[in-house]
């Protein structure tokens, strides 16, 4: 049997948990406050009660927050039934967080316990044949390491073909990719700063 005040303070921590991300990701979308209280018809103390991890959310605010900030509703709980040691720490292999969409072939599953530091980790699958379909540009710093798969990289106008073990780094640049294999490109992605 498990003790109330056990429920009550995993219900606190999921809370602060999710509230650290909608912060996280607020702000990596150049969003104030008021424009994601807009987006989820809420008011502005709302969402600084759920930054804060003071609200109790239902599944229709966090599908509202979900896309108004353009991530699965599964990202805010994916995380939350790890070990509590790991949290903030350590990721492991199950507990990671998917991100980001499926489209164009891409996939990527966060491997950063959260989003509040100056970077993020991410695993990234490219599928076999996919490719963008337009250039990516994020006023970002990222680079990638290659682990297996073969992968086509153009950064600006230079293009670049990559095999396991090769890494790249762009910064603020225009991008895009092309998997030519039959196997699933993947890749270690670290992104600064976070954008998921």
């Amino acid at each position: 049997m498990v003790d109330a005040d056990e429920i009550s303070d995993e219900t606190r921590q999921v809370a602060k948990a999710i509230g650290r991300d909608v912060r996280a990701l607020r702000r990596t979308r150049g969003l104030t406050l008021q424009a994601l209280a807009d987006r989820i018809s809420r008011s502005v103390g709302y969402v600084s009660q759920i930054e804060r991890g003071i609200s109790n959310l239902g599944v229709d605010d966090l599908r509202k927050l979900g896309a108004a900030l353009n991530v699965p509703i599964g990202f805010f709980l994916e995380h939350h039934d790890a070990d509590p040691a790991d949290r903030g720490t350590v990721v492991r292999a199950e507990a990671r967080r998917r991100v980001g969409t499926r489209a164009e072939g891409f996939t990527e599953e966060l491997l950063s316990p959260d989003m509040t530091g100056s970077f993020e980790m991410l695993r990234t699958e490219i599928a076999p044949g996919a490719t963008s379909k337009h250039l990516i540009h994020r006023p970002t710093e990222e680079a990638a390491f290659l682990i297996s798969g073969e992968l086509e990289v153009w950064v600006e106008d230079r293009h670049y073909v990559l095999a396991p073990g090769d890494a790249f780094r762009f910064h603020d640049q225009n991008v895009r990719w092309h998997n030519p294999g039959s196997v699933a490109a993947i890749l270690v992605w670290v992104v600064a700063p976070p954008v998921y």
